[in-house]
């Protein structure tokens, strides 16, 4: 099968953010390299067709809201350290909102005490909060997805054999029959699997396409050793690749395709309806529904991993899928493990904008308009790392001067700070400790892992720190039957 459209427009985007930056010319205060001027993508009559379907639907949905105007103006990260809408990375200036994170504090000022008061009451607040105004409600039924094999084949991967099989899941469009969704995964066993092993679930492209010979992008540097995959396969475990773009597209303009138009009936959402990064995670809870039903996976330990807005996709996942046991989320940035309120690099506004505001409820577009901002939100993203307690979370990042700044490393270990007391409540060991740590230090003793790695926007160099965390949690966790 050819890579799919989401697949390459998420390749193109890599490439875009992450050019090479300019000499020696850094953003007030920091370290961070001006990355120079943005890449142009060309533009093509599918393209354009694309752009003013997306800006239709951007529109539409400010105008359902009552929003006038315009959106208050983004920061871009390719902006000249000088321009007005030069990205934030002085520190010192992080903190327009201040905040404290407080996600046991419950809507009537009640502290939450208890782990039943968490289950019934403090959680369930949460939830709505981001069903709402956030990531949107996913419909209480959605239409059944039917697996199938379309392909099995043998493997060597990094010297360890496996046995890959590509997968279609089939949602059944009986409710509309001019919408097709077919769910695109392979999982990849080990070739002589005993018993039920790990599996990790990548959101990602299954067939990507490589970066051109010495073109690697600023701040990544070539792997000294086995990729993830053989990494996995070493532990005797097996690994899952989801493309989300076969479950929803990644732009304004598939809106009434995809799972969310499938359900609608290719009408518009309604502004609480959810966006792209919760029907991602459905795709993902549908990817869960398969695996435990094959006698060779361990169903009670079943991760996920994502990277860039498939990190965000793949907490958002874990936060509403109880069955999903442990998580790696790579440099998921604003919308994903980062405080909003933290206001460095990628910001609720850009989130807003019309290239992002598809992965989240229509809703949250009036946070980026008039006077409602940050400080207006119900829950910030301490709240949705909350959501996976007590279940292990690894939350990693890049160096900030090698391309990575824009995710906010320290925002997103902010966030999982702020979660830190659930764990705690629930009887589990949560962080090492609440101080930001030195780049290079692994935070992987608690229920809550952190690490910021060296190079740029890549999850490569945490990997082996992920799975270092994954087996000691998963080596104290039942395997129980499908």
């Amino acid at each position: 099968m050819p890579v799919s459209l989401s697949a390459r427009k998420a390749a193109i985007g890599l490439l875009v953010f992450l050019a090479a930056p300019a000499l020696a010319v850094t953003y007030k205060n920091s370290d961070v390299p001006y990355l120079g001027p943005r890449v142009p993508i060309p533009m093509t009559p599918e393209r354009q067709v694309l752009l003013d379907a997306t800006q239709k639907e951007y529109a539409r949905e400010q105008a359902v809201l009552g929003i006038s105007g315009k959106l208050r103006e983004i920061t871009d990260s390719h902006s000249p350290v000088d321009a007005p809408n030069a990205p934030n990375y002085d520190e010192a200036a992080s903190a327009p909102y201040p905040y404290t994170s407080d996600v046991l504090r419950m809507k009537d000022g009640k502290e939450t005490k208890t782990a039943e008061e968490w289950w019934k009451l403090r959680r369930p607040q949460i939830v709505e909060a981001f069903d709402r105004e956030i990531f949107g409600r996913a419909p209480k039924r959605t239409p059944k997805v039917t697996w199938s094999v379309v392909q099995t084949a043998s493997e060597d991967v990094g010297g360890h054999g496996a046995v890959m099989r590509r997968l279609t899941g089939h949602v059944d469009n009986s409710a509309d029959s001019a919408i097709t969704v077919d769910i695109d995964m392979t999982l990849t066993l080990p070739a002589q699997v005993k018993g039920k092993v790990p599996v990790i679930i990548q959101f990602g492209a299954i067939n990507p396409r490589p970066f051109p010979a010495g073109a690697l992008p600023f701040g990544i540097k070539p792997d000294k050793g086995p990729d993830w995959r053989a990494q996995i396969l070493a532990l005797g475990w097996g690994y899952a690749i989801l493309d989300p773009g076969s479950v929803q597209a990644d732009n304004g303009a598939g809106l009434d395709k995809g799972i969310i138009g499938l359900v609608n009936r290719g009408k518009p959402r309604k502004m609480d309806d959810w966006g792209a990064l919760r029907a991602w995670a459905w795709g993902a809870s549908r990817a869960v529904d398969f695996l435990r039903s094959d006698p060779h996976v361990a169903a009670d330990q079943i991760g996920i991993q994502g990277h860039s807005r498939y990190g965000k996709a793949a907490i958002v996942a874990m936060a509403y899928d109880p069955r999903i046991a442990i998580g790696f989320i790579s440099s998921s940035g604003a919308g994903g493990a980062k405080l909003f309120h933290h206001y460095f690099g990628e910001t609720l506004e850009n989130v807003a904008a019309a290239n992002e505001f598809h992965w989240m409820a229509g809703n949250f577009l009036k946070y980026a308009a008039g006077s409602m901002s940050v400080k207006d939100l119900p829950v910030d993203m301490d709240a949705l790392v909350a959501l996976c307690a007590p279940r292990p979370v690894f939350i990693g990042a890049g160096a900030s001067a090698q391309g990575d700044a824009w995710v906010d490393a320290r925002g997103m270990f902010m966030a999982v700070a702020g979660a830190d007391p659930v764990y705690r409540l629930l009887g589990h060991k949560g962080l090492e400790t609440t101080q930001f740590p030195p780049q290079l230090t692994p935070l992987l003793a608690g229920d809550l892992g952190f690490r910021q790695h060296e190079q740029g926007h890549t999850p490569g160099p945490n990997w082996p720190y992920f799975l270092t965390f994954a087996k000691q949690h998963l080596a104290s966790m039942p395997k129980k039957a499908s």
